[in-house]
């Protein structure tokens, strides 16, 4: 497979410089929010985070891999993040691929991250059923991790929205009212 020509300046040591420092303090996250205007109500988004108080070491992250944004917070810490799915695609998995991690976990957590992002990219997620398999991947994504929506949420909202297209589905084209003669 040919070195992405982006990542051939790198410095080896830059490079698995910030891979152990992501194997330490980074993050790949997949977030669902609910969206009522969408057909599956949920918008699935990719992210790859590192949040520390040093923002030297968090602007490598932003000047080798080329994309993501950097900011602070009010608390002092700073948080360097990548949230679009081209700079993910282009970006951030072929540099751990050429720097990759050391721990299992980081390992395991990545692999589920280039699995969901791979879905995505064939707009697996736009599916009742690619949003099941991108709920079953990330299940045991960063030990389950904090989530706003549990997966059983998600998918009990997903058999109300079937059941309200089937509902109006029925009810499509009825709209008459008819005569009792």
């Amino acid at each position: 497979m040919p070195m992405d020509s982006r990542l051939k300046p790198i410095p080896p040591e830059i490079g698995y410089y910030l891979a152990g420092f992501t194997d330490g303090e980074g993050s790949f996250n997949i977030s669902c929010r609910p969206r009522s205007d969408y057909l599956i109500p949920w918008k699935i988004s990719v992210s790859f985070n590192v949040s520390q108080k040093d923002r030297v070491i968090l602007a490598l992250f932003k000047r080798y891999l080329g994309c993501g944004t950097l900011r602070g917070r009010p608390d002092g810490v700073w948080y360097y993040e990548v949230t679009q799915l081209r700079a993910v695609v282009e970006n951030v998995i072929p540099f751990f691929e050429r720097f990759p991690f050391l721990s299992a976990k980081k390992k395991r957590d990545f692999s589920k991250f280039k699995q969901i992002v791979a879905l995505m990219q064939r707009q697996a997620h736009l599916t009742e059923g690619g949003l099941r398999e991108i709920l079953s991947i990330r299940e045991g994504m960063n030990d389950g991790g904090k989530r706003r929506y549990t997966h059983t949420e998600i998918l009990e909202s997903l058999g109300k929205s079937s059941e309200t297209i089937r509902q109006t589905s029925s009810t499509d084209g009825d709209d008459i009212v008819r005569s009792s003669w």
